[in-house]
C-alpha cells in the first residue's frame, strides 16, 4: 500500500487532503503514473472523487467529494468561482512592486506540452492576483501571496513568469533548479453544499 495522504477534513460529504510535491492529482499515462493523490485516497474512501487538480510540482490543500452528487455540487461551485483560493510562492528576482494583477490569456504549447504560452488570440482568459509577503535582499528572493481568479493549467506559474520572476525552481518556466518549486496551496473557502457552513482551511507552506 502507498503511504497515506493526510487530511485536513473529512465528513459524509467530502474531503480535504494535503498533497505532496512531486505527487500527481491524477492518474497518468503509463503503468509508472498510476500513483497519485485520489488512487491513494481511495484505499481508504472509496468514494472519494476528485474536484480540482494541483499541479504535480505544487503541494497544499486539495478538496475532494464522497460520491458522484456532491462532485457535481463542488464542480458547480468551483465554476461559478465561489471557491476562495490562495497560494504562497517565492518567486526569482526582488519584486518591485507591493501588489498587482497579471490578465494574459494561456493555451497549451502544442509542440512543448505540457507547458503553456501566452496567446492573445486563441487563448482562454486568465487572471491572477499578487502580494508580495516579503522581500529577501540576502537571496534575491520574493514571497507572494497568489490568488488565481480564474484556474487555467499552469496559471499561477505563467503569470509570474511573465513578470519576469519565475518561481524558485520551476526550470519548465525559466527558473533555476532548486529542491522544489516554491509554489503551495495554502488556503481554500467556500459553503459547504449541504449544510451551508462557510468552510475556510490553512496549510502552511513547507519552505
Amino acid at each position: 500500500m502507498s503511504e497515506l495522504i493526510d487530511l485536513h477534513y473529512i465528513d459524509a460529504h467530502l474531503l480535504v487532503a494535503e498533497k505532496p510535491a512531486g505527487l500527481l492529482s491524477v492518474p497518468g499515462r503509463g503503468e509508472a503514473n498510476q500513483d497519485c493523490v485520489i488512487a491513494r485516497l481511495q484505499q481508504v474512501h472509496a468514494e472519494a472523487l476528485t474536484v480540482h487538480r494541483l499541479d504535480q510540482v505544487t503541494s497544499g490543500l486539495l478538496l475532494h467529494a464522497l460520491g458522484k452528487p456532491m462532485q457535481a455540487a463542488l464542480s458547480a461551485l468551483f465554476a461559478a468561482r465561489q471557491v476562495g483560493k490562495r497560494y504562497h510562492a517565492v518567486l526569482q528576482g526582488e519584486v518591485r512592486d507591493d501588489v498587482g494583477e497579471v490578465d494574459l490569456p494561456l493555451v497549451v504549447d502544442w509542440p512543448n506540452r505540457p507547458r503553456q504560452k501566452v496567446d492573445h488570440a486563441q487563448g482562454k482568459p486568465a487572471l491572477t492576483r499578487w502580494q508580495v509577503l516579503a522581500r529577501d535582499p540576502d537571496t534575491g528572493r520574493t514571497r507572494v501571496a497568489l490568488e488565481p481568479v480564474t484556474g487555467r493549467s499552469h496559471q499561477l506559474r505563467l503569470h509570474m513568469a511573465s513578470l519576469g520572476h519565475p518561481i524558485v525552481g520551476d526550470v519548465l518556466y525559466g527558473a533555476e533548479p532548486a529542491s522544489r518549486v516554491h509554489l503551495h496551496a495554502s488556503e481554500l473557502r467556500f459553503a459547504h453544499p449541504v449544510t451551508g457552513q462557510s468552510l475556510a482551511f490553512h496549510s502552511a507552506p513547507p519552505f
